[in-house]
């Protein structure tokens, strides 16, 4: 099993939405490395759902529901997309800033990369950031 960061801005798609429609298609993506990460994920991979933008963290915790396919927001195949379901909102929502004050996530694309739309952690991050969310 492998660990992710999936985000979005709430205004647009948020964690809610995801629950509200029991399953949602991951697109959008138009950026090299994270397109390369969504081609990576496999069916029941862990992601940490991230709300991007003013109230920005990690909120909750979802699924890979279905492998990589062709974007269908695209007007050409080089761009794909994932199938993601709702697992469980967090205790506590984990901040940016909270993930920084710890050595343990220094090297991680999270913190090196922030901007990037899809992340992925191993598995000692990945149980960190819920141990923080508790």
């Amino acid at each position: 099993m492998n660990y992710w960061i999936i985000k979005s801005e709430p205004e647009e798609y948020s964690f809610q939405d995801l629950v509200k429609e029991k399953k949602g298609v991951w697109s959008g993506v138009r950026n090299y490395q994270a397109r390369n990460n969504l081609n990576n994920m496999k069916v029941g991979d862990k992601l940490l759902f991230y709300h991007s933008g003013k109230n920005a963290g990690i909120v909750a915790i979802a699924e890979v529901a279905k492998e990589s396919y062709p974007d269908p927001t695209a007007n050409d195949d080089k761009w794909t997309a994932v199938d993601v379901k709702p697992v469980e909102e967090l205790n506590n929502k984990v901040t940016l800033k909270e993930i920084k004050n710890h050595d343990i996530m220094a090297d991680s694309l999270l913190v090196r990369q922030s901007r990037l739309s899809v992340i992925p952690l191993n598995k000692e991050e990945y149980d960190f950031i819920i141990n923080l969310s508790q």
